[in-house]
């Protein structure tokens, strides 16, 4: 039992989303990841035409002052590494996108990176090479992609790790030195040399690692807050339409994928306009306020003691509103009925404000899964269709698209 726990733990590690019943959250996250391994792959290949452009250029160089057998026999296996970094640079493009919920795809890559460079310092001089440098890339993609600053850290330790074992590696013995043309063979076991060399190395991508994962933490901090401003409503503080429509997205798709239903309601104020002009805007807007909160009140029961809160309310136009049913008072998954039943909540509790005297009616138009399928835009267009029909209907009325038009 012990060992079945732990793997599954390892598991769960590895994995963006590995629940069998994943939140939003979790699928959102498995998005973005994806989106990072895309930037991974393709700054390789801005990487990988780079260094053949180098490598061509260099072998003409190198070739006026090396015998040909020589400089042949020395790039054999930066060859291979070049040609390994392709290989898996092609596979992750033509199956990241199903890879994507392996949270360490990222960190794979860059660790194999880190050993390609590894091999090109090596193979160029050692602690003389010049190609030490390209780890200071890597860092500041680490930086740019990984999620968390420690992940930065991690990456630029094990970079200055490899980069350490060629350098002492050399200078012991424990690697034999490989011939470079204008490098002084001696230098290799000059401690002083070594010791100044591999701290400068030290101290150059250890400072990348710090200012990169302090100017991307920043930035992605303001992002968050940005983010928080665009997915809201000023007036009424519920999510907006644009919000609204990405979560629906990935509510039905995680819906489809463990089978559980979700229902759409579209809430509208009977002739809101007129309302404004017999009131005032201003008291059009603290209706909408007060209508907003009595929606949330209501969806709010359908919370309590669920492990979160999973149903979402949006402000989707002018006097419009949207809900998306994820979970009853059960915390399960909302029936038609049950959705119809939330329906007929709203619409008394909206007929029940009064605004020094005041007071509005509502149509409700209600799709589910069961009846629209797992689509977005079907779902939008059952309810929507509900929802004419209770206008036609005369307004103040509920309807659910599986009841026709009646």
């Amino acid at each position: 039992m012990g060992v079945v726990r732990e793997a599954k733990r390892l598991v769960r590690g590895v994995k963006v989303s590995w629940r069998e019943d994943p939140t939003r959250h979790d699928i959102e996250a498995v998005q973005t990841n994806i989106e990072r391994v895309g930037l991974v792959i393709k700054t390789r290949w801005y990487l990988v035409a780079a260094l053949c452009a180098y490598s061509m250029l260099g072998m003409w160089a190198y070739a006026l002052a090396t015998p040909l057998e020589r400089l042949a026999g020395n790039l054999v296996v930066p060859a291979v590494a070049m040609v390994f970094v392709i290989a898996y640079n092609t596979f992750y493009q033509a199956t990241y996108r199903k890879l994507g919920n392996i949270a360490v795809l990222n960190h794979a890559q860059l660790m194999f990176d880190a050993v390609v460079v590894t091999v090109l310092v090596y193979y160029s001089g050692g602690t003389h090479s010049w190609f030490w440098t390209m780890y200071l890339l890597l860092i500041l993609e680490a930086a740019l992609i990984l999620p968390k600053r420690w992940h930065t850290w991690a990456i630029a330790i094990f970079a200055l790790t490899l980069n350490g074992l060629v350098v002492w590696g050399v200078y012991f013995g424990v690697l034999p030195d490989v011939g470079v043309p204008f490098v002084e063979g001696e230098l290799h076991r000059n401690f002083t040399f070594v010791s100044v060399s591999y701290l400068w190395q030290v101290t150059v991508l250890v400072g990348a690692a710090g200012v990169g994962s302090m100017m991307i933490s920043a930035l992605r901090e303001r992002e968050g807050v940005l983010a928080r401003h665009v997915i809201a409503d000023v007036k009424t503080g519920l999510y907006n339409r644009t919000h609204f429509n990405r979560v629906l997205d990935n509510e039905i798709s995680r819906a489809e994928y463990i089978d559980r239903g979700v229902a759409l309601i579209f809430v509208d104020i009977d002739d809101f306009n007129a309302f404004n002009r017999d009131f005032g805007l201003e008291a059009g807007d603290t209706m909408l306020s007060a209508i907003a909160e009595k929606i949330r009140q209501v969806i709010k029961e359908c919370e309590e003691g669920c492990a979160s809160e999973t149903n979402i309310i949006a402000r989707y136009g002018g006097e419009e509103f949207a809900v998306l049913l994820v979970q009853d008072r059960m915390c399960e998954s909302p029936t038609p009925e049950y959705s119809l039943e939330i329906g007929q909540a709203l619409q008394v509790a909206i007929g029940a404000i009064e605004l020094d005297g005041a007071g509005v009616s509502a149509s409700i138009g209600i799709a589910h899964t069961d009846e629209a399928g797992y689509s977005a835009e079907a779902m939008l267009s059952s309810a929507d269709s509900a929802l004419q029909a209770a206008f036609i209907a005369g307004g103040n009325a509920v309807r659910a698209s599986w009841q026709g038009s009646a």
